[in-house]
This record gives structure tokens, sequence and C-alpha cells, in this order.
């Protein structure tokens, strides 16, 4: 079984950066946001050409890569999905003029249906996903971050279930940290994986820290 991590957090907090320690000989990078990268020299690290950059929004070309980073590309470690919702929202637009509710159902599925794809991989493989968060506010002005999610299907199963890890990335007086437990927020990790509430956002640390979970 892989291991399987979600990185969560509003646009400009440090999602993508926190990936730049990554190796890329043995990193498979899936642009689904189709925007680039966001650090200094990476077209010189991810690239077509390095046969290591997939630039996507379609579901079935991502299925399609796991599957081979899974059985062919076996010097692949870590493949990152950057990010969900870059797919949700692109199938989402393709499909904006039909109606009814089957349209939900079957995006839905499709997020559900590759988040659960990812587990099933090869045991030495990491895949991490990124997605935006969006905070929700009562009355009462109680406030509370998850990650953001096209359609109320996917609301009722609750994305972040299938994750055991799922870290926010937020911006603590100009440092980028990772929250590693929930705090009015879905964010959660593995008991004793981590010391600190939070920690530096480098996703290479993070996978160290989750070795033996």
């Amino acid at each position: 079984m892989s291991r399987v991590i979600c990185i969560a957090g509003e646009s400009g907090s440090g999602k993508t950066t926190s990936m730049r320690n990554l190796d890329p000989k043995t990193t498979l990078y899936i642009d689904c946001d189709k925007k680039g990268l966001s650090w200094k020299g990476w077209k010189n690290q991810y690239s077509e050409e390095n046969k290591n950059y997939i630039r996507t929004d379609f579901v079935s070309t991502v299925l399609s890569a796991l599957d081979k980073a899974d059985k062919e590309w076996k010097h692949i470690k870590v493949v990152v999905v950057d990010t969900i919702n870059g797919l949700m929202v692109a199938d989402e637009m393709r499909r904006s003029k039909e109606k009814g509710y089957d349209k939900w159902v079957d995006l839905a599925a499709c997020v559900w249906d590759l988040v659960c794809k990812a587990h099933d991989l090869r045991e030495d493989l990491t895949v991490v996903f990124t997605a935006h968060t969006q905070t929700d506010h009562d009355d009462n002005g109680y406030m509370f971050t998850r990650i953001k999610t096209s359609g109320k299907k996917l609301d009722k199963i609750v994305l972040e279930s299938k994750f055991t890890t799922v870290l926010l990335s937020k911006c603590v007086d100009g440092a980028y940290k990772f929250e590693t437990q929930a705090n009015n927020s879905t964010a959660k990790s593995p008991m004793g994986a981590f010391d600190q509430m939070e920690i530096d956002n480098d996703i290479v640390e993070v996978i160290k820290a989750l070795e033996d979970f």
C-alpha cells in the first residue's frame, strides 16, 4: 500500500513551494492547474523532455500516469498531483451545460476513485495531493477550514476521510508552515509523527517523518 498525503491551503500559502526539495530524478509532477511551479529554475528540473512533468486537468490522464508510475516507472518514488481542485473545476466546466444530479455524482465518483487509486500503488511510492481550502463562518463567529470541493456530494463524502495525513499550509509572520493537527480545521497526522503543531513546509521532511507509519 502506497503512502498518500494531502497538503491543503489557500492560494499562495506555500503548497507548491513545499515540493521544492524533492529529487526531480525520482519525482513525477502532475500540474493540474497548468500554471507551472513556483521556484526559480523549476523548468530545468521538471519538463516533458525530462519525462517527469505532466500538464493536464483530465482525471483519466492522472489515473493513467499513476498506473505507469506504479507498474512501469519504478524509479519514481513520489508523485505530486497539484491541485485536485484543478481537476474538479476543469471537469465541472467541461460539463457546465449538463443539467441534473448525475453530473455531480459522476464528479464525486471521479475524484473519489482517483484518491482510492492512489492508495493501491506499490509500497515504496508516495502520492502527494495538493488542495485549495475554504473557511466557513457561522453566525457566532466560529471559523472552520476544510478542503474546497465542487458540489454537495463531495462535501457529504468528506474528502479528508481518505487521508491519514492532511497538512494545512499557512504563512505565519512571513514564515511558511504546515499545521499538523486540527485547529478549527481538518488538518491531521498520525499520532507521534510530528512533535510540534507547526512545522516547516518541506514535503521531503514530512515524507521522512512518515516513514514508520
